[in-house]
């Protein structure tokens, strides 16, 4: 024991998972000034209480590392946790019965905002005119589960300026029809911003929206109203477990707003924030992500990244691959950045130390970020970078081996496949009956020696990380395609130490072991006795970041 005094917590009677290789198992943990300072067995660890020492009595339950969340959205989920939730919602009389009552609880809301709508939300492609028919004398929308697509009435598009179209960005559309006004689908986030932002949303978006802050720089009051936007999202991470996260979206504005609830001592989790790289900034905007790596550089509050889309999503068939789509010949979506572009970028922001996080779902954008990778390690030489691709959902086999000759992490969302959990089957469709044996290569990836990482990107999916873990271990092949499931050990190490390692941050957290940061997830049960299709009916119990009790007790 290193600690001076008593241990202010023990956790025993557990069966404690440690990811650490010296002791992989334990039956109980101590933790003093928010640094653990033993494990082994409770005839080790009890010993050591003190008369102010809380103990914790596990059970017999799982003890983990506190989950790492590689991927999520923290402020804009928060925000949406006041949303109607459409998840599970099917058909039109359905649809309207839900906005209605939510219409009536929310009288002055300036927008009503369904999340998680599926694309078959209605069994055909939706309109402005169908929505109209839910609601026509307010405006409403609906967020694809996605969040790349969103669907809004005739109110809505009129209210933000967009009914009789608008400018954006290549791979942003608002889609037009014949008679010359918006369809009501908007596609990619440059063309809903504007619907977006008639909820008050504008501000929380921007970092995924534009990569910029609000400008002018808001006032006291609406800093406050955005830090309970964050507070929200925060609790709901220690709630399943989390004490890590990724936000894959950034600015100086959601480190600023993380920075005041750490003053208020409501930051719950460590936070890594991004800067967010889009198309249309010229390279020295990197000036931007080297000032936010310096101001933000402590174990609660860091950036030290770059995030970049480089395609769309499957559904909508803007992401980008290397054959056609089905039924769509000569269309296989495009890339957000050209490929000597996104080389440029990646060997500049890897200069300056940078890592780098690309959003890539086809597997012509995976190549891409794959090529701009090897280009920076030409120009620079290899370093202990961590380059990361987000998604990787359809990919080339002869693309496999690169990932482990370049070091780059896969960061997968087992809850993404379709047919999985929340997504129905109809949802490979765009891949392609012949490309499925290509698609959510878990296991593949693993085996060619990649460093692959599990998250939800909540809020496009649930962010359970018990319902991920599920979700790796019955997922069944697709027709003519090989068994991508990985064993429970390997999918909770991608959940704890693998998370941390992708985030550099594993001499921090994701592990259980003297001189690491007391970061825990007591389970309500044995997660190696239940039945993997079970798991997720466990509960968690409490959540510890840093020694702090933040979920349950």
């Amino acid at each position: 024991m290193t600690a001076t005094r008593a241990p202010d917590l023990i956790v025993t009677g557990a069966r404690v998972l440690t990811m650490w290789a010296d002791r992989p198992r334990a039956g109980a943990v101590a933790i003093c000034d928010g640094v653990i300072v033993a494990v082994g067995d409770r005839a080790e660890v009890e010993p050591l209480a003190g008369p102010s020492t809380r103990v914790i009595e596990a059970g017999g339950a799982t003890v983990l590392p506190g989950f790492v969340e590689s991927h999520l959205h923290l402020v804009l989920g928060g925000s949406e946790l006041t949303h109607l939730s459409l998840v599970g919602i099917e058909g039109e009389a359905t649809l309207t019965r839900a906005f209605r009552a939510f219409a009536n609880d929310n009288p002055e809301a300036p927008l009503l905002m369904g999340q998680g709508g599926d694309y078959g939300l209605i069994g055909r492609p939706m309109t402005r005119h169908d929505l109209d028919r839910v609601i026509a004398d307010r405006p409403i929308a609906i967020t694809a589960p996605d969040h790349h697509t969103v669907w809004a009435n005739t109110a809505a598009l009129r209210a933000a300026g967009v009914l009789y179209g608008a400018d954006t960005p290549p791979g942003h559309e608002v889609v037009m029809g014949d008679d010359g006004t918006a369809t009501g689908e908007l596609r990619e986030f440059e063309a809903f911003a504007k619907v977006i932002a008639l909820g008050g949303d504008e501000r929380v978006n921007l970092g995924i929206a534009t990569g910029r802050d609000p400008s002018p720089w808001p006032d006291a009051a609406a800093l406050a109203v955005d830090r309970e936007k964050a507070a929200r999202g925060l609790a709901h991470c220690a709630a399943h477990g989390i004490t890590s996260v990724i936000n894959m979206d950034g600015n100086r504005y959601t480190l600023a707003l993380l920075d005041g609830l750490r003053a208020e001592g409501r930051l719950t989790a460590r936070v890594k924030v991004p800067f967010h790289f889009k198309p249309d900034m010229a390279p020295d905007m990197l000036d931007e992500a080297g000032a936010l790596t310096a101001d933000y550089a402590d174990d609660w509050l860091s950036s030290g990244m770059v995030k970049l889309f480089m395609d769309g999503v499957m559904d909508s068939r803007t992401a980008f691959r290397l054959d056609d789509y089905p039924g769509q010949p000569g269309h296989r979506g495009a890339g957000l950045f050209g490929q000597d572009e996104f080389a440029r970028i990646a060997t500049e922001a890897d200069r300056r130390g940078l890592q780098i996080a690309v959003h890539a779902i086809g597997d012509a954008a995976v190549r891409r970020t794959l090529d701009g990778y090897a280009a920076a390690r030409a120009a620079n030489g290899p370093r202990d970078s961590r380059h990361r691709i987000e998604h990787i959902e359809l990919l080339d086999r002869t693309d496999l081996p690169r990932f482990a000759t370049l070091g780059v992490t896969c960061s997968i969302q087992p809850v993404h496949g379709p047919g999985v959990l929340d997504f129905g089957l109809d949802g490979m469709e765009p891949f392609g009956a012949d490309r499925l044996r290509d698609a959510f290569l878990c296991r593949d990836l693993q085996a060619a020696g990649a460093m692959v990482c599990f998250s939800s990107d909540w809020p496009v999916t649930d962010i359970s990380v018990l319902r991920g873990i599920r979700a790796q271990l019955v997922r069944t092949p697709y027709p003519g395609a090989g068994d991508q499931r990985l064993p429970l050990s390997d999918t909770l190490a991608a959940y704890t130490a693998r998370g941390a390692w992708a985030a550099h941050m594993e001499r921090l957290t994701g592990t259980i072991r003297p001189g690491l940061s007391g970061d825990l997830v007591i389970l309500t049960g044995d997660i190696e006795a239940v039945p993997e299709a079970e798991i997720d009916a466990l509960g968690i119990r409490a959540t510890i970041a840093g020694g702090r009790v933040t979920h349950g007790g």
